[in-house]
C-alpha cells in the first residue's frame, strides 16, 4: 500500500510502514549527511530507525554541505 507524505514541499508516494532512515534512503538521501525536519519539529537522528512515516506527514530535509573560503 502507498501513502502520500510531502517531502521540501513536493508530494511523494511511498510504500506504507517504513521508518524515516528507510524512507530517507529510498529517496536518494544519505541519512549522515541530512537533518530533517518531521512535522515541524527537528527529529533527532537517533530516532529515526523507529520513526514510522504515515500518510501526510511533513519533512523537511536539508543536506548538509562541507566547503568553506
Amino acid at each position: 500500500m502507498a501513502i502520500t507524505v510531502q517531502v521540501n514541499g513536493e508530494e511523494r508516494r511511498c510504500a506504507s510502514g517504513q521508518s524515516l532512515q528507510v524512507l530517507l534512503t529510498s529517496l536518494g538521501y544519505r541519512p549522515e549527511l541530512v537533518v530533517v525536519e518531521f512535522n515541524g519539529a527537528i527529529l533527532a537522528r537517533r530516532h529515526w530507525p523507529g520513526q514510522e512515516v504515515v500518510e501526510s506527514d511533513v519533512l523537511e530535509v536539508v543536506t548538509i554541505v562541507g566547503g568553506g573560503i
